[in-house]
Order: structure tokens, then C-alpha cells, then sequence
């Protein structure tokens, strides 16, 4: 059975822009932060080619080759997908056996496309995205699903195409299904929870695939051909240019960050509608679309597009945890990075991805009698066979030693166990300090009557001595007893609040983790409301992402210019934005009078251990001279 579809080169650059997408957002997902919806430009693709495919199918023949359907979709998916999982497995052994851990639950998810769901019961921590254990396998979520679409859908169509008796009833079914999957989506969403469930959900993603099987019934490719006069060139050329500008919009925009509410309440889902018109657009004759996004760059980059897909993320990981000082180098990892991703998908598609998907039986018997022969020839194929033995061997020796290595769980680690600990007792602590001031202003007394006080004091009641080792004085100590501050942060400072709460008692302090700039920008507005900002501000964000001078002046607007600011620099070694983090934070220090800067970075960029594996979060001892340094900042520059 033969289609007669015609080949549109014009998806090949859809899959570029989608793979080219993805990849920006794992290398910096704050600053390209929608290049996660390129996933979604692959299942509205794939929902509309695969039932395109079928309905010509049944259409012209009357039925469907689902054993076709499925050995090409073998042929296609499975060789670079083993080789991927083999090929991480042999590295992990040999370098780095720590997410050696369930190595072999994950290979047994992906080869049976349970992976996403495994993914929902096994997900990651917020604390493996800074440890050398994070998993170079989270990607393979999206296989999964389309696997679990490649399999149930030529049923489901089946018995759609021979149950319903029009084309409208099936549209109807079709549509029901999908706007059922993204009604889902929105339901499920609870703001402060975490969104695995949501976005690995198969049940939640259905809908991107259902809009493109949808987008077949109506515009099977086929048919583009007759109904639309020539002259309309002009109309679907501008109704690409909106349909392709709204993606960009949105991909660019930061309603699209997957930490916000927007995408799982409507905004993917548009995303998914304006993808589904530009497919229909590239497939048309009369439109301009499919010239634009037909070059030589997109045609190589998409056919390689799953092959680059499924290795960038292994190499990025693998890459980045021999490079401690991506901070430091950013241009030349990034660049590293891409060639090599580049590179090894070349080599993937040359060896494994062409050869599999065209292979025939004479073909193995032929490559196996030539590795086989005693003499020097046939040299580049035995060389061929005895790298992938080896991988093999290593491989399957890493799935075989998985279930004797154990787990590291993050959440269970020192850090978790200190930083959950410290949250309990900062909810405890910040009601009734909330309470207190609403009842009372804070009345400042003034700095130097402060110091009499504290100089008469410290010889009859010492206060904190423990901490005289770590480089601050007695009456620094007294001082800081008398210190109003509001403390707002993220898992740094977090691990350390207890510390900062003994030194500076009568002191706020709200940090956790995962927390950025620019969502907790209200949290100070509701503590000004509450009469719980106080006089001194102390802030330790910029660990999880960058933001902007913009967010900056929007903050301070909110602190406004009578109380004085106390901002942590931050030192994270591991990830792009620490510079521009911190020379943004220079920046606004010359902007802003009232604003100081604590230098932690250049205390721990040489205070190495004091620090956890991560090289981001103080260890215990390291956690008493980070509260330290603060609070004799806090002391000297602080009001009183």
C-alpha cells in the first residue's frame, strides 16, 4: 500500500525552529523561556502527519496497515533511542557512576514508553537541578508520549473511521477529546504546586496531538491543492505571518514561563492552535511558506531533529558536570556544547538513524559476514562493530549495576532536611512577628545611642559567643540584638535563616526554595501592607535566574528610598547568569543610594569548602560564616 502524500519541505524547518527552541531553553531557560513549546510544534506535527496519513489511507484503500505503521515507527524511533540510552549508560558507569541509581527502571520506561509516566512518581527534586546527580534522561518524557500516540492511535482511529458515519461526527469526537485534555490541563493547575503530573500527564498533553489530528480531517494535505484560488496567496501568506509572529510572541514572552499559571491555563493550548495554523499554511501550494522555511541549514537540522533531540540534553549534562566554572566561560561551553551535540547526531543519524531505517535482513547478514572475515579488509565496519560491542557491553553491564547503587536523595539530604526545618520554624516565627507589627511600629532609636547601650551590656551579658570564632566581634553581636530586618531569599539564605534568626532575633525572615526576582516582588508588597517591611531589607535572590534592571527599579520603587537594602550577590559557579546576576547588582548599586551590596560570591568562589557538592549552598559550617558576614554588614551600614 503505497501513500501518495506529497513530501513538504517546509516541515523540516518547523522541526528546526522547534529543535533549535528546545535546546536554547535547556541551555538557559531564563532567558529563553518558551523554548519549551517547541515540544508542542512536534506533537502538533506528528498528530497531524500520522492521521493524515491514515484517514488518505482509508480513504483510498478503504483500510490502514497498522503492522506497516508500526514497524516503520520501530525502525524510525527505537535504534537511535537504544543508542542514546546505551550510550549515557556506558558514560555514567565509567564517570559518573552517582545517577547510576535506577538507570535500569529508566531504560525499561523509555523501551516500553512509560517513561513520562514513570517521570510523574519519580520526578526530580529542586535541589538535583544544582547537584551533580541531575538526570540527563528528563527530556525523554516527550518520546514517551508520542510512543504511547504511534500505538493507540491507529487503534483508535480504527474504530472512530468504522463507528462513525461522517467526517463532522468524527471532527466532533476528535475535538470533544482535545479540549477535554486541556480543560484538564487548567483544572489540575494549582498555583504553589508542583506541575509534574500536569506536564509529563499523557491524559494533559493529548490535546497539542488531537488539534493536529483535527487539523487533518479539515486540511488533509491531499486536498490543499484545489478550493483556494491563487490570488489568495497574499491572505494565507499574512494569515502565516500573524499565525507565526503569535508564536514568537508567545515564546518569547514571560506569561510562557512554566513556573506561571498562563500555559497550563490556556496558553499552550493557543500556542497549539497558532502551531496547527501555520502547518496548514506551510502545506498549502499557494502560500509562500513552505519556500521560506525550505533552506539548507532547516532541511539538515530537521532531518537530524530527533537524533539532536535525544542527545542535546545527555551532553549538556554530561558536559556541564566536568565544567565547575560555567559561570566564567559561558560563550565557549555554550558554543562547545552545540558542536558537540551537533556533531555526535551527525555521526547518530550517518550510523544508526539512515542504516536502521531502510535495513533488511540481507543487509545484517552482509554487515555481519564482513566483520567477520579474517583479513584487513573491511577495516571501517569492523571498527564500527567493535565500538558498539563495547558500548553495548558497558551499557548493559550500567543497567545490570543500577539496582545495587544507592539512590541519592536529594530531598533527603543534609541541605533538604536543614532548609525544611528552618522553613517550619520561619512559618512559626513570621505569624507572630506579622501580629506584633501591626500592632507596633518599629521606632528607631538611633545608631549611636544603640551603641552606648550595646557597650554597656556586653560586659554583663554576653550574647552569641559561639560565633565570635567565625570573625565578628561581641559588640557587633549586641548590636545586631537591636537590628529590624526583613530577610526575603531563596535556598541559600534558607539553609542559613536559623543562624541569621539567632544572631538578629528580631528580624523577619521568609526564604525558600525555587525562588526568583520577579514572582516574590509581591511578597515585599504584602509584608509593606502588613507593616512587616522594615527599616532594613536583606535579599538574597539571583541564584535560580536572572532578571532586569527593570524588575530591580520595580522593586525598589516598592521599598522606596527611606529604608535601607541589603543585597546578597550570589555565587553559583554552575549555571550563565551568575555574572550578569551579579554585575546587574553592581549596576544598581551606583543606581541607588540606599542600596549595598554583600559580597558573598568573593568569599565563596575561595572558601570553596564551605560549601556543599553543588558549590552553591553553604554546608553547616559554611552557613555560620555566610550569617556572619551579613549581619556585620547589616550592623555597620544598617538603621538603627
Amino acid at each position: 500500500m503505497k501513500n501518495k502524500n506529497r513530501f513538504i519541505t517546509g516541515y523540516s524547518g518547523l522541526r528546526s525552529l522547534a529543535v533549535i527552541g528546545v535546546i536554547l531553553y535547556h541551555l538557559n531557560p531564563n532567558v529563553f523561556i518558551g523554548g519549551y513549546l517547541g515540544v508542542l510544534i512536534f506533537f502538533v506535527l506528528s498528530g497531524y502527519l500520522v492521521t493524515d496519513h491514515m484517514l488518505f489511507s482509508y480513504q483510498t484503500y478503504g483500510k490502514y496497515s497498522n503492522r506497516l505503521f508500526y514497524l516503520k515507527r520501530i525502525k524510525k524511533l527505537y535504534p537511535q533511542l537504544i543508542s542514546v540510552l546505551w550510550i549515557s549508560g556506558a558514560y555514567i558507569l565509567i564517570f559518573q557512576r552517582d545517577i547510576l541509581s535506577k538507570f535500569n527502571e529508566i531504560v525499561l520506561a523509555n523501551l516500553f514508553n512509560v517513561y513520562n509516566i514513570w517521570q510523574i512518581f519519580n520526578g526530580q527534586s529542586y535541589f538535583e537541578r544544582f547537584a551533580s546527580n541531575e538526570s540527563p534522561f528528563i527530556h525523554l518524557w516527550t518520546m514517551s508520549i508520542l510512543g504511547q500516540f504511534y500505538l493507540l492511535w491507529p487503534i483508535i482511529m480504527y474504530i472512530l473511521v468504522y463507528k462513525l458515519r461522517t467526517k463532522k461526527e468524527l471532527f466532533i469526537t476528535i475535538s470533544v477529546l482535545t479540549i477535554l485534555s486541556a480543560i484538564e490541563m487548567a483544572l489540575l493547575y494549582k498555583p504553589g504546586v508542583d506541575t509534574s503530573r500536569i506536564y509529563y500527564g499523557t491524559d494533559t498533553r493529548f490535546f497539542a496531538l488531537g488539534i493536529g489530528a483535527l487539523l487533518a480531517i479539515v486540511c488533509p494535505t491531499n486536498r490543499l491543492r484545489i478550493g483556494i484560488k491563487k490570488n489568495n496567496t497574499i491572505l494565507l501568506d499574512s494569515l502565516g505571518a500573524v499565525s507565526f509572529i503569535g508564536m514568537f510572541i508567545l515564546a518569547t514572552n514571560q506569561c510562557m514561563n512554566p513556573m506561571q499559571a498562563f500555559p497550563y491555563m490556556g496558553g499552550m493550548f493557543i500556542f497549539s492552535i497558532l502551531t496547527a495554523i501555520m502547518v496548514a499554511i506551510i502545506a498549502n501550494p499557494h502560500s509562500h511558506w513552505n519556500l521560506v522555511l525550505t533552506n539548507p541549514i532547516f532541511n539538515w537540522i530537521g532531518s537530524r531533529s530527533y537524533g539532536i533531540y535525544l542527545y542535546q540534553f545527555p551532553i549538556m549534562i554530561f558536559f556541564e558536570s566536568q565544567a565547575k566554572n560555567l559561570a566564567y566561560n559561558v560563550f565557549f561551553y555554550r558554543v562547545s556544547e552545540i558542536i558537540l551535540i551537533l556533531l555526535i547526531s551527525e555521526l547518530s543519524y550517518r550510523l544508526i538513524e539512515k542504516p536502521f531505517g531502510s535495513l533488511k535482513w540481507n543487509q545484517v547478514h552482509d554487515f555481519t559476514r564482513k566483520i567477520l572475515t579474517i583479513n584487513k579488509r573491511y577495516l571501517c565496519q569492523k571498527l564500527v562493530a567493535m565500538v558498539g560491542l563495547i558500548i553495548f557491553i558497558l551499557g548493559t553491564i550500567a543497567i545490570f549495576t543500577a539496582p545495587t547503587v544507592k539512590a541519592k536523595n536529594a530531598d533527603n539530604s543534609p541541605l533538604a532536611r536543614q532548609i525544611k526545618k528552618n522553613r517550619r520554624k520561619q512559618l512559626e516565627d513570621n505569624k507572630k512577628i506579622i501580629a506584633k507589627a501591626k500592632a507596633n511600629k518599629v521606632k528607631l532609636a538611633g545608631k549611636e545611642k544603640i551603641v552606648n547601650w550595646a557597650k554597656r551590656r556586653m560586659k554583663a551579658n554576653i550574647v552569641n559567643k559561639d560565633f565570635e570564632r567565625y570573625g565578628i566581634s561581641q559588640l557587633d553581636l549586641q548590636l545586631a540584638q537591636k537590628l529590624c530586618v526583613t530577610a526575603i531569599g531563596d535556598s541559600v539564605m534558607a539553609g542559613s535563616s536559623q543562624n541569621l534568626k539567632k544572631m538578629i532575633p528580631s528580624s523577619l525572615v521568609d526564604a525558600t526554595v525555587s525562588r526568583q526576582l520577579v514572582p516574590t516582588i509581591n511578597l515585599f508588597e504584602k509584608y509593606k501592607q502588613n507593616g512587616a517591611l522594615y527599616p532594613n531589607v536583606l535579599i538574597g535572590l539571583g541564584t535560580n535566574g536572572p532578571f532586569k534592571m527593570s524588575d530591580v527599579d520595580n522593586l525598589m520603587r516598592i521599598l522606596g528610598d527611606k529604608r535601607r537594602v541589603f543585597w546578597v550577590n550570589v555565587y553559583v559557579p554552575s549555571r550563565s547568569w551568575q555574572q550578569p546576576v551579579n554585575q546587574l547588582l553592581s549596576q544598581a548599586e551606583k543606581k541607588y543610594k540606599n542600596l549595598y551590596i554583600i559580597n558573598w560570591n568573593g568569599f565563596a568562589k575561595n572558601h570553596s569548602k564551605l560549601l556543599y557538592a553543588d558549590h552553591t549552598h553553604p554546608n553547616v559550617e559554611g552557613s555560620k560564616y555566610y550569617s556572619v558576614m551579613i549581619t556585620k554588614y547589616l550592623v555597620e551600614h544598617g538603621k538603627f
